[in-house]
């Protein structure tokens, strides 16, 4: 069992670029698929990228693919989120979850950070 915390949200302009990191602060997150997904106001939770254990395998979402990266160091029990070329419409709660299966859908994630908010303004 792990439990995760999100930072490095905040404001940001349209064009920028912001880091996101998720820690496990308990537990060991190296065995575990780490993903990465948000979810804007009004709006469902949506896929944002995924990184398999050892970082050997990573997927994103389509309205982020090319502009985002996701990387991970086991050693310090942390997984980034790299966003590049933000837009307002990447507004949103960003979460990280872990699990077992390097998936799209959010339900196969057993354990779930609390979130942290970026905003993108215009």
């Amino acid at each position: 069992q792990v439990q995760l915390v999100e930072s490095g949200g905040g404001l940001v302009q349209a064009g920028g670029s912001l880091g996101l990191s998720c820690t496990a602060s308990e537990g060991t997150l190296s065995s575990y698929v780490v993903g990465w997904f948000r979810q804007a106001p009004g709006k469902e939770r949506e896929f944002v990228a995924a990184i398999s254990p050892r970082g050997t395998s990573t997927d994103f979402g389509d309205s982020v693919w090319g502009r985002f990266t996701i990387s991970r160091e086991n050693t310090k029990n942390t997984v980034y989120l790299q966003s590049n070329r933000l837009d307002p419409e990447d507004t949103a709660v960003y979460y990280c979850a872990a699990g077992d299966v390097l998936a799209t859908y959010s339900s196969v994630y057993n354990y779930w950070g609390q979130g942290t908010l970026v905003t993108v303004s215009s």
